[in-house]
């Protein structure tokens, strides 16, 4: 993790002292410094930084006004080092991270920096807990299989158990859906229902047939190497065509 870090003072000498102090914080990566407020304003928007250090008075701008023109949606951390305290106050009034009074020695900015590390440190922490919640939502959203599938007849609409379908085969314009129970007539393409099924249960075997792995019985192989698929408790098999035959093998894991 690196901390992106701009100082902003009109002393040259005090930039030199935090620059110097700051070069001992293997972590602390320095991308700017400036004498002038406007100019520094400009980096800080094209840079985006994650810290500031600043003094509340660079020539003709407070360290108030420079904070109020950066228009980044996320700003960095801005710290003060002022030789005035009488700006603490509304520094705090404005979210400052923290006020350095000058002089100052090593250890205080020691301290401020300390701080800044196990901030950024936590924030990059919550930033890869909510990517790592964000990745297994979409993984969750894209395993989860449909249970139920809405089946339209005249001005019903019937909430169909998936688990219940055994079979599905193409009729024309139709699917019939056969289930443990009862045929259903369905005006939609095969492919489509295929898609809203969004399980891992069905596999489509033809080009007018869809089986419920948890209902096949048996798969018969004949001489010449085709395959017939069984469905418990329905008289005739099903074909397996060429097209689909590979597709189906891995599926069953026969080689």
């Amino acid at each position: 993790m690196t901390i992106k870090t701009i100082i902003i003072d009109d002393h040259k000498s005090d930039i030199d002292k935090v620059k110097t102090l700051l070069k001992n914080y293997d972590s602390v990566e320095i991308i700017g410094y400036f004498e002038d407020g406007n100019e520094a304003i400009d980096y800080i928007n094209y840079l985006k930084p994650d810290v500031v250090f600043l003094n509340t008075q660079v020539k003709n701008l407070s360290g108030f006004e420079i904070i109020e023109k950066v228009s980044l949606d996320i700003k960095p951390l801005f710290v003060f080092i002022s030789s005035n305290n009488e700006y603490a106050a509304k520094a705090f009034d404005y979210l400052i991270f923290d006020f350095i009074l000058k002089p100052y020695n090593d250890d205080r900015l020691h301290q401020t920096v300390s701080k800044i590390i196990a901030h950024k440190k936590q924030e990059y922490l919550l930033s890869v807990q909510r990517n790592l919640e964000n990745i297994i939502s979409v993984i969750k959203q894209e395993t989860v299989e449909t249970k139920k599938i809405t089946i339209k007849s005249g001005n019903k609409i019937s909430f169909l158990n998936v688990n219940d379908i055994k079979y599905v085969s193409a009729s024309g314009y139709y699917v019939e859906i056969f289930t443990v129970h009862k045929k259903h007539l369905l005006r939609e393409s095969l492919s489509s229902l295929f898609k809203r099924l969004n399980s891992s249960k069905f596999i489509r075997i033809h080009r007018s047939t869809i089986v419920n792995s948890d209902f096949i019985e048996e798969i018969i192989t004949s001489n010449y190497g085709e395959n017939d698929v069984k469905i418990i408790d329905v008289k005739p098999t099903f074909r397996v065509s060429k097209s689909f035959k590979k597709e189906f093998h891995e599926f069953v894991g026969v080689k």
